[in-house]
């Protein structure tokens, strides 16, 4: 349930206990509610988390008005889950040959593919989606063949891809990625453009800039970001579809039921409160009424699949993830990688000093996050990783 903390021009709605917030993180919340073109309250989810720009899981319905800041950097970001054929009992004992193939499939970090990774078997509509690359802000239009081999790769952070058994033992293949190099870029674009505009002039945030319904700035942001969130959906595709293609090479007779897949930084035209309102989830995913979604935890604490409840009140929407609890200097600092080995038991992944960050002990609990939205939504199936890829 939620708890309702006053704020300026409108209030927050919080899925999380108000005395939980980092202060950086309630700060920037608060701020958000000064902005004038904020619509009704601020959505809090139970993962929320002090973010760059705006506030990691937080939801923003605006009149007329969207901040770039707010959506992140990386525009489209999300997951995509499919259940397999497989059972448990098909799989070896020892998974690093599968890690290994998935692992050549699939550039993590900063890799990226030598040749064009899609085809039609991932959508037919590929000469339409890269002619609009020439419509996007000339600032990227050098970046062409940046933006053709990043799609179908990981990145690094929190990005992962892993192989999963739900409590049936059925086998499942998860990933989490978004517009890469090419989103970077067209997101800070627009947010230099955004600062620099006048009305933004008295804002308390800086990085909460907005551009307004009706100019040529709105115009172009909207074009490039909704580019950049497609972007990103192709990309999980591809990727989805190079991972099940190496787990064939050993499971010749694998099949695959329908991908579910959710962005979870990105804006989207929606209606709520019988307003049509342009609306941020940033570290959020929708959870309309009967509605699939993703909400992974870490490396070694499993992740859940979702139905939403269509909660008007969180504008629809629940939370990405578990959430960090801690920042990537401070779990660099307090863990080593003898605390990864050990948090990441029973599962075949890196375990080295380079994704230490990562540790599961710098999340949030899972199941807590879970207990605060259970009038979000409903759960579907628990999935708990045995391979985990990170770049």
């Amino acid at each position: 349930m939620s708890t309702t903390v006053p704020g300026e021009q409108v209030d927050i709605r919080m899925w999380a206990p108000p005395d939980d917030v980092e202060p950086d993180a309630m700060r920037q919340l608060k701020n958000i509610t000064t902005l004038p073109w904020a619509f009704r309250h601020v959505a809090v989810m139970p993962d929320v988390h002090y973010g760059k720009g705006a506030t990691v899981g937080s939801v923003i319905a605006m009149r007329e008005a969207v901040s770039p800041a707010a959506v992140g950097v990386d525009i489209g970001c999300g997951m995509t889950a499919v259940r397999t054929s497989l059972h448990a009992n098909d799989l070896p004992e020892n998974l690093r040959r599968v890690r290994s193939t998935m692992e050549a499939a699939v550039p993590v970090g900063f890799e990226q593919h030598k040749a064009t990774a899609f085809s039609d078997r991932d959508a037919t509509d590929w000469d339409t989606f890269w002619r609009e690359f020439d419509r996007l802000t000339p600032s990227v239009h050098g970046k062409i063949d940046r933006a053709l081999h990043q799609m179908g790769t990981l990145g690094g952070g929190n990005h992962f891809l892993e192989v999963c058994l739900d409590t049936g033992k059925r086998v499942w293949v998860m990933l989490h990625s978004g517009s890469r190099g090419i989103g970077n870029l067209l997101a800070q674009h627009h947010i230099e453009v955004a600062r620099g505009l006048a009305h933004n002039a008295s804002l308390v945030d800086p990085d909460l800039a907005v551009f307004l319904a009706g100019t040529r700035q709105m115009a172009a942001y909207r074009h490039d970001l909704y580019w950049a969130q497609d972007y990103a959906r192709r990309n999980r595709t591809v990727m989805l579809r190079l991972a099940c293609d190496a787990l064939r090479k050993h499971f010749p007779r694998i099949t695959f039921d329908e991908p579910i897949s959710c962005h979870h930084n990105y804006v989207a035209e929606e209606r709520h409160f019988g307003e049509d309102v342009l609306v941020t989830r940033k570290g959020a995913i929708r959870a309309g009424s009967g509605e699939l979604g993703i909400i992974p935890g870490s490396m070694g604490t499993g992740s859940y699949i979702v139905r939403g409840l269509g909660n008007p009140e969180s504008f629809e929407s629940a939370s990405h993830g578990a959430g960090r609890r801690m920042s990537r200097n401070k779990a660099r600092k307090r863990f080593t990688a003898d605390d990864l080995v050990a948090q990441t038991a029973g599962v075949e992944c890196r375990k080295d000093v380079k994704v230490v960050d990562e540790i599961p002990s710098a999340y949030k609990d899972l199941d807590e996050v879970m207990a605060n939205q259970d009038d979000l939504v409903e759960v579907v199936a628990k999935l708990n990783q045995i391979v985990c890829i990170k770049g």
